[in-house]
């Protein structure tokens, strides 16, 4: 395991760390001042059984605190660190491309908090983060995937992401 990653935390650059960290303050401020004055103007309108508007703003509620709770516990344990510097290290934060039975796979490695949608996300957690965590392009490394059966790669790369 890198000194990067830890079982418990996740890597995040400082730029997610920061636009996760305002994200988690909004939705602790005003994100839950707005839903409770939906939630209160839907209640005025009676009957709660079949108030259908009363019923949306409490799921919403439901999922913007459970978003929250995800947010602080990402936050509480994140790792938080430069670009990892471009030496074909494997590590979280890098872009890796793979060679998967005669494919090339690419993803990053690291939280899907990191990125936006432009890229596959594998934890450095997974059996195959962790089998390929601090190998270089050349490297082989085999994990056990859910079936069971032993899976061998090859690093053919290892870039730091850029967003």
């Amino acid at each position: 395991m890198s000194d990067t990653a830890t079982p418990t935390a996740s890597y995040l650059t400082q730029e997610a760390y920061d636009r996760l960290k305002t994200e988690l303050e909004h939705l602790s401020a005003d994100g839950r001042t707005d839903i409770s004055r939906r939630i209160e103007a839907a209640r005025d309108e009676g009957d709660l059984k079949e108030n259908g508007g009363y019923h949306a703003a409490k799921e919403e509620q439901g999922k913007m605190e459970a978003r929250i709770r995800q947010l602080q516990q990402l936050l509480e344990n994140a790792v938080v660190g430069e670009t990892p510097p471009d030496d074909g290290v494997v590590e979280p934060g890098m872009v890796v491309t793979i060679d998967l039975f005669g494919d090339e796979l690419r993803f990053l490695l690291g939280s899907r908090e990191i990125h936006g949608e432009d890229i596959e996300v594998y934890s450095e957690r997974s059996p195959l983060g962790e089998a390929i965590l601090g190998k270089k392009a050349g490297d082989e490394a085999s994990y056990h995937a859910p079936n069971g059966k032993t899976i061998t790669v090859k690093i053919l790369a290892a870039k730091p992401y850029t967003s």
